[in-house]
This record gives structure tokens, C-alpha cells and sequence, in this order.
């Protein structure tokens, strides 16, 4: 069944997943995204590979209208919104910074291992953190403690669709209900993916208005 969105609970906290790749927290009204790889053309380009950095102004243009729309208190972002220090040039700073000030909330960046060596103003920058009945980090910690539920990002997870004529990839959110781990989609366009385990249950994000549940 298709839907703009599908709501689970974890103990009496409920998870919006969004088809615009973010989840919504209505409780604390936060909004959690994670894996933009801003400056990701920049990098190939400095490599020698001709890559459209058109995607960052893309990515920044939909966070707005995210927070826009649901107007959160909080943006909190697990992990790599940075591909590399090395192509975080005085103009992607400058746009950050005038992000904040757009969204004018506070906004968190769990640390990803591409964000190493990355430091803008107005954004806290955390190894990880605890709220309610979750645990944020960027790589998967697991089973914390039974009643956390560990929600990340670094795995880009997709589930692969197949029919007899066909197979279509599209990015997912995620559950691995052994290990209390939910995974959230790659938010930035220019980012690639891993197929799910079986075991996982999937959401499938088949446009940016329409969601599944695999």
C-alpha cells in the first residue's frame, strides 16, 4: 500500500518516515536526516572526474522545504553531511551558515566518518546522543539497551524490487528489530546504496510523495 508517509511506534515514541528521505519525531518535534555528502561534486571534480555539483544547491533547497513544512525545533543530521574536508571550500561555509539562519532552529551533526576535519559555524557537532527512547550516532551501535532503539544512517540502505521482466533499486528506511537498529535513506542525490538483509523489515521510497512497506 502506497502512503505519504508511515508512522511505527518504539515504546510510546512514534517515527514518521518521510518520503522526502528524513524522519519526523512528533514528540520532541525534531527532524532527522543523514548522508548528504555536501561538496561531494566538488571532490570528483578535484580528482579528475566531471561531476555536477548542481546537487548541493538541490539538497539545501529540500531541507528548507522540509523544515519548512513541518516546522521542527530541531534538525539533527547522523552523520556525513560533509563528503570531505577537502571540498568544504569558503563558499559551501557560507552557504551553511545562511542555511541556519534561513531555518533559524538549532540544528546537530552527529559526527560521520566524512566529517572528519569539517567545522562550520552554528552547527553542534556530537559523537553521538541519547533522547527519550533513542540512541542517535552515525554508524550503528546495536543493542544499547533493550528500550533504546539505536536510529542511523552510514549504511545508504536500499531494497531492490523484481518482477519477472524487470528489477528497480530504490533507497528505504530500514529496521533491524534483532539488534534495535533503524536505518535511515541516504538524503543527498548523489549518494549510492546497499541492499537490505532479508531479515530487515523496508520501506521503500518510490518517488518523493510515495512510500511502501515492503
Amino acid at each position: 500500500m502506497q502512503k505519504n508517509s508511515f508512522s511505527i511506534m518504539w515504546g510510546d515514541s512514534l517515527l514518521e518516515m518521510l518520503p522526502s528521505r528524513a524522519l519526523y519525531l512528533p514528540q520532541t518535534n525534531e527532524i532527522l536526516i543523514c548522508d548528504i555528502h555536501l561538496g561531494k561534486g566538488e571532490y570528483f571534480q578535484q580528482n579528475g572526474i566531471p561531476l555536477t555539483n548542481n546537487s548541493d544547491e538541490k539538497n539545501l533547497l529540500r531541507i528548507k522545504n522540509i523544515v519548512k513544512k513541518y516546522n521542527p525545533n530541531k534538525l539533527i543530521i547522523l552523520g556525513d553531511l560533509f563528503h570531505s574536508k577537502y571540498s568544504l571550500t569558503d563558499s559551501l561555509k557560507m552557504k551553511l551558515e545562511l542555511l541556519y539562519e534561513t531555518l533559524n532552529i538549532k540544528i546537530e551533526l552527529i559526527i560521520g566518518n566524512h566529517d572528519i576535519g569539517c567545522k562550520v559555524k552554528n552547527i553542534k557537532f556530537l559523537d553521538y546522543k541519547i533522547s527519550s527512547n533513542f540512541i542517535f550516532s552515525h554508524e550503528p551501535i546495536g543493542k544499547f539497551e533493550n528500550n533504546l532503539l539505536n536510529i542511523c544512517g552510514h549504511y545508504h540502505p536500499k531494497v531492490i524490487l523484481r518482477n519477472s521482466k524487470d528489477k528497480l533499486s530504490f533507497k528505504c528506511f530500514a529496521m533491524d528489530e534483532e539488534n534495535n537498529i533503524f536505518y535511515i535513506p541516504a538524503f543527498g542525490d548523489l549518494t549510492g546504496g546497499y541492499p537490505c538483509k532479508d531479515s530487515f523489515k523496508k520501506w521503500a521510497i518510490i518517488s518523493e510523495k510515495e512510500i511502501i512497506e515492503i
